[in-house]
């Protein structure tokens, strides 16, 4: 198939304007078939990639069950979000062992066509700070357990790409030490300060969970985690653009601290995304929500209700961040970041042919495909 006369996005990071060849479900040189698709008008970009959300459509990736992760990865195929790493919460081991599983489950089972393709697993914990629970239950929240984390490993079958701890918290430092090969460790749900959080990064931590959230601010006189990420150059921060939970100068600033090279857009959405105002829940608490706002009893947000195209919008239209830089912070970005950029997040021959096309005045989605099979849009 060749779509025809979009605005690319290239993996130089700029549009141009070209034909694009997609073969077997790759993007290839040459087109071989005669098929063609005008996309005159258009943008086409790589499939976004959500590395840190944990529900929408009202299912929650911590339900555990084939239902709840099929509808989740069938609402964000459809809202241009083509892979998927879903985070799970704060809960005992046997829950999350039993995360684990359906998602390998999930994976093996997967065809392109319906459904995002899951590419990882993010734990968010249980291995945080109390202080800085957030939304978290403090009724499992642990001291980095280096033995109950291979066991998790284990039953992942390689699907863990992330976790975060505290880096302040008892074996912190060894448990970075021991897995910072083996998986991508996010310091985050912390109340640690510059120096430790820069030790944790020399150690071999190199994400930062929803920045600026659940952690100490950026100071002029202790810059926390923020100003010990910022002097690391191969750490890469989450950012939440949903206008509720980091206000547009912060979300600006970071971009310009960081680089659009390191910056990573996430939704961290809940259940009740794509959902009506009301009662839902997030990892046994209770979480309410009206508008874009989700929040437990206390008012502690939990969560955001914004899927990550809409996050990528908001980033543009609100938060003036330039177009490209919010496009390589939703898909290659976090490809890099999770370790599946040679397969995905970029409009190169020989990766996988997950795009979409966007209105180029409303970016707006037109179609979404899927490893070249249209799943959104007119004729999908």
């Amino acid at each position: 198939m060749r779509i025809k006369n979009a605005s690319v996005f290239g993996p130089e990071g700029r549009f141009v304007k070209q034909d694009v060849c997609v073969e077997e479900g790759r993007f290839v040189d040459h087109c071989q078939d005669t098929q063609e698709l005008e996309a005159d008008g258009c943008l086409l970009i790589p499939g976004l990639i959500d590395i840190h959300f944990h529900g929408c459509a009202g299912y929650d990736f911590c339900d555990a069950t084939r239902e709840s992760l099929s509808r989740i990865a069938a609402f964000e195929l459809t809202h241009g979000v083509t892979s998927i790493c879903p985070a799970s919460m704060t809960l005992p081991e046997e829950t999350l062992t039993e995360i684990c599983k359906n998602a390998v489950t999930f994976r093996n089972e997967w065809k392109p066509g319906g459904t995002a393709r899951l590419c990882g697993i993010n734990l968010e914990g249980p291995f945080i700070s109390t202080e800085k629970k957030g939304a978290q239950n403090p009724a499992y929240v642990k001291a980095p357990d280096a033995e109950m984390f291979q066991r998790l490993l284990d039953v992942s079958d390689g699907l863990v790409k992330l976790t975060t701890i505290a880096p302040e918290e008892e074996h912190a430092m060894e448990f970075i030490r021991q897995f910072k090969d083996v998986v991508r460790i996010s310091l985050g749900h912390t109340s640690c300060g510059y120096g430790t959080a820069l030790q944790a990064f020399r150690m071999g931590a190199a994400h930062m969970t929803h920045l600026y959230n659940a952690m100490p601010p950026f100071s002029h006189r202790d810059t926390g985690p923020v100003g010990a990420g910022f002097e690391s150059s191969h750490v890469t921060p989450e950012i939440i653009c949903d206008g509720i939970h980091v206000a547009r100068t912060a979300v600006r600033a970071a971009f310009t601290l960081f680089g659009d090279e390191r910056m990573i857009l996430i939704s961290d959405s809940m259940m009740a995304t794509g959902m009506p105002d009301g009662k839902y829940a997030l990892g046994g608490l209770e979480v309410f929500v009206r508008g874009n706002r989700a929040v437990l009893k206390d008012d502690t947000l939990a969560g955001s209700v914004t899927n990550l195209m809409d996050c990528m919008r908001t980033a543009v239209r609100e938060m003036e961040i330039p177009l490209e830089s919010a496009i390589k912070a939703a898909t290659i970005n976090p490809a890099r970041a999770i370790g599946v950029d040679k397969e995905t997040g970029s409009i190169e021959t020989g990766k996988y042919a997950d795009f979409l096309l966007l209105d180029q005045d409303t970016l707006e989605i037109r179609s979404v495909f899927s490893q070249g099979i249209r799943v959104a849009g007119p004729a999908a």
